[in-house]
């Protein structure tokens, strides 16, 4: 009788390993993450790697983050953000603005003369933001961060130290506010993707480009364009605003410590973190483009800067009054915004 006890007992016990070899693997989870940029861009190496291998190390592998860049899941990347709600991928990094006007709240950090020149006061400021006023905005999908970058820098084939220099000038424009004031500064702003900024320089389509110094490697702009023109001190010209978004379902399907994991990497952290990513290789960058015998890099005067903010202020005004078609107070929404760069430029300075 005892034999047949221990003998049912080690069965038992032997029964129970591939089941808990089963539950294991079942603890184990792959997400794909797809964005825009190649693998050498500088928000891939600095940001999108190195916080998918921190939710690893943190899970202690049990959650792995595949990352595919360069639309390698198919599509075009104003199609992202849909590609996250409709679960095409699991985790997306996009821009709010490459579908200009559907997220019409985020574009306060976009309108001309609000944003820091720093991406550590703006990425912070955005993520509270966002934690107040943007959850219904994108309520379709779960966001794990939203951010905004650095000063954006204008990149053309032809010098630009005055306003009158921009008359009629062909520039690409990453959102809607930022194609408005190049509007308003007399320019001639087309909307396309960052990626398709080098062909359409080399076609002569465009003159150059508005975008931060972070990404000009990625896009060759020090050898398509030799011109290069800063706006002086805070607030910048301009800033775009980007979303890491979850799609909903797949992070509900998640493990409960596994949902921990990431939702430590979420938020602030992943927002502070994202800001590197244009602070730290800007300085670096602009100083490769100076030293190269056929660029220049300038800064426009004080007093010109004071007419670009004159000459863009009929583009906040315009959007504040169009909050109130949309249903939102837009003035209330810039003064906190305002409020909370302030806030947090004295934090990163």
């Amino acid at each position: 009788m005892i034999a047949r006890r221990s003998l049912l007992l080690a069965a038992s016990a032997g029964l129970s390993v591939p089941a808990l070899v089963r539950e294991a693997k079942a603890q184990e989870v792959t997400l794909r993450l797809h964005h825009f940029l190649p693998a050498v861009s500088n928000v891939h190496r600095i940001f999108l790697a190195p916080w998918a291998q921190k939710v690893q190390a943190e899970s202690q592998g049990r959650l792995r983050i595949q990352i595919f860049p360069a639309m390698q899941l198919g599509g075009a990347p104003p199609q992202l953000y849909d590609q996250a709600r409709d679960g095409v991928a699991d985790i997306v990094w996009t821009l709010p603005g490459n579908t200009p006007g559907r997220f019409p709240k985020i574009e306060v950090f976009e309108l001309p003369f609000v944003a820091n020149r720093l991406a550590a006061a703006n990425a912070r400021a955005t993520q509270e933001f966002y934690e107040t006023h943007l959850r219904d905005e994108f309520r379709e999908v779960r966001p794990l961060c939203v951010w905004s970058h650095d000063a954006g820098v204008i990149h053309a084939n032809k010098e630009v130290t005055r306003m009158e220099d921009l008359r009629g000038l062909k520039l690409r424009f990453p959102t809607r506010q930022a194609g408005e004031a190049l509007r308003a500064l007399g320019a001639a702003p087309i909307g396309m993707p960052v990626p398709q900024v080098p062909e359409a320089i080399s076609q002569r389509v465009i003159d150059g480009a508005v975008v931060p110094w972070e990404i000009v490697p990625s896009l060759r702009l020090a050898e398509l364009v030799h011109y290069h023109t800063e706006i002086p001190g805070s607030p910048t010209f301009y800033t775009t605003t980007f979303i890491l978004a979850m799609n909903a379902a797949r992070y509900a399907s998640l493990p409960a410590e596994l949902k921990q994991v990431l939702d430590a990497n979420s938020g602030m952290a992943a927002a502070a973190m994202a800001a590197k990513a244009w602070d730290e290789p800007a300085p670096t960058v602009r100083a490769q483009v100076e030293r190269r015998r056929d660029n220049k890099v300038q800064t426009i005067s004080e007093a010109e800067r004071q007419r670009w903010v004159d000459a863009c202020k009929p583009v906040v005004d315009a959007w504040i009054a169009n909050s109130r078609q949309a249903g939102f107070d837009g003035a209330a929404l810039l003064a906190d915004a305002q409020r909370l760069i302030a806030k947090h430029a004295d934090a990163a300075a």
